[in-house]
């Protein structure tokens, strides 16, 4: 029972000298995050893009692709929650690629915006360093929202070359439901 006592006063102790860990830490007014915005208007979901134009938004990348002379993409065409509808890839595409391009697809769906908007964040400073936490999300551009009637229909996700090859043939595709 003395033990007991003893433990029960040298935890009661320990949680009144540490009450100031919990104390509440004052806004930055330098962090653009402390901002509140007047207005929300993300664009909705829609309803799940279908066979048909995902195969039309893959040809079209992969005829980008073709047209520049780069042989080497991964494709992934997702619906609006990120789940793969199509993929394609050529011949000499990397194996690492085939899960990046979903990767990019499914981030650029869930979170209704191109992917690039996360990797130029991550550039912006310490501020967005809580980007890399946020669930699902990969900072690297190649991935961009299907959209038909201002709605989220899915999204395109490519890899394979660059950053830069990757977003032009994964914004092929995009245009080719267009």
């Amino acid at each position: 029972m003395c033990r007991l006592t003893v433990l029960a006063g040298a935890f009661g102790a320990a949680l009144l000298m540490s009450s100031g860990v919990f104390a509440q830490v004052p806004a930055d007014p330098n962090n653009p995050n402390e901002a509140i915005p007047d207005a929300m208007a993300p664009p909705p979901y829609g309803e799940t893009i279908s066979i048909e134009n995902a195969k039309k938004a893959a040809a079209g990348a992969i005829a980008e692709a073709q047209k520049r002379n780069w042989n080497g993409f991964c494709v992934a065409v997702v619906g609006p929650s990120g789940d793969l509808v199509y993929f394609e890839k050529q011949d000499n595409c990397q194996f690492a690629s085939i899960t990046i391009s979903q990767h990019k697809a499914r981030t650029a769906a869930r979170y209704r915006r191109p992917t690039v908007v996360f990797e130029r964040l991550l550039g912006k400073g310490a501020f967005f360093a809580y980007l890399p936490t946020l669930d699902d999300v990969i900072a690297s551009r190649g991935g961009n929202p299907l959209m038909v009637g201002g709605k989220v229909i899915g999204a395109v996700g490519v890899s394979g070359g660059t950053g830069s090859q990757d977003d032009v043939v994964s914004q092929a595709g995009v245009a080719a439901l267009k």
